[in-house]
């Protein structure tokens, strides 16, 4: 991606309450590109920070599953706010999957969502596939949730199957799904909301320096997009590029506090979802950290 596309953007795309809508209208605006170019110039183009997150989603869906159609897509991993294996009820069999997810993001407005469900034989231990489901097919239905306060533009609702027909992704649902898509979710999250904060930074005439700093996270985030999602290496660079975030929140909330208050209530009201999977993340920094070579004396 050109960088000059992202330092020369000077307009934002107006929300549309219909999220595949809006979702469509961006790629017609923004043409072919890759997962981090969409989660760039995509968060860039949105109105809050809601609607970036959902961009920065989608981006990583598509990094996870490089042929993904080109509308809003769902994954659909948790259960009784679980991933663990053993925790999970839905089932694989037969290409067809019963059971239900609880937490689907902007599952309503999804066209397609990718299924995590138990597929070992009766007696085996515990084994995740995944799965294609289409909305609208017989025995897909999903129920739409009220809103969060918490991103309230962005809808999520839970997911019930009924032998539902699917196409099986190839590929063992842990190792190749679920466990990487953590890390990208993490990095191209950030990198859209990071992106969202350069054009308010833009827009707002925020400090340069500030707004040379968040390019410089950019560029590290561009450079974790590259790599390995399941390495260890990755997961401390990725541990890096939170920390050079979280170096810049005092900065950036003095900024919010002198512009429009109307970008600085968005903020205020959404930033935490940077911090959801912060618990997480810290473990898997920190078994990459124990793995390090120690010191030669």
């Amino acid at each position: 991606m050109p960088w000059s596309d992202l330092l020369n953007c000077r307009e934002r795309l107006p929300a549309n309450p219909d999220l595949a809508e809006g979702y469509a209208a961006l790629l017609e605006h923004l043409g072919p590109v890759t997962p981090f170019d969409l989660a760039l110039r995509g968060g860039r183009l949105m109105s809050s920070p809601g609607l970036a997150f959902l961009v920065g989603y989608q981006a990583a869906l598509r990094a996870l599953w490089p042929s993904a159609p080109p509308s809003l897509g769902a994954l659909c991993a948790t259960e009784q706010r679980s991933l663990r294996a053993a925790d999970m009820q839905t089932r694989l069999a037969d290409l067809r999957l019963s059971g239900r997810k609880d937490f689907v993001t902007a599952g309503d407005a999804a066209d397609w969502l990718l299924i995590a469900a138990r597929s070992e034989a009766p007696g085996e231990d515990p084994r995740l596939s995944l799965a294609v489901v289409y909305a609208g097919e017989p025995g897909v239905s999903v129920e739409k949730l009220p809103p969060l306060p918490l991103m309230p533009d962005i809808s999520h609702g839970r997911l019930h199957l009924e032998h539902a027909l699917c196409e099986r992704l190839a590929g063992d649902g842990w190792d190749a799904y679920v466990k990487p898509f953590r890390s990208l979710e993490d990095i191209y999250v950030l990198s859209a909301l990071g992106a969202w904060l350069y054009g308010v930074g833009q827009d707002s005439q925020w400090p340069q320096a500030l707004q040379l700093q968040l390019l410089a996270l950019l560029a590290g985030c561009a450079e974790a997009s590259r790599q390995n999602p399941s390495a260890s290496s990755t997961h401390i660079l990725l541990g890096g590029l939170f920390a050079q975030f979280d170096g810049l929140k005092a900065q950036i909330q003095q900024a919010f506090a002198e512009g429009p208050q109307e970008w600085a209530q968005l903020w205020s009201r959404d930033q935490s979802v940077l911090e959801i999977a912060g618990g997480a993340r810290a473990k898997r920094l920190a078994k990459a950290l124990a793995g390090l070579a120690p010191l030669s004396a």
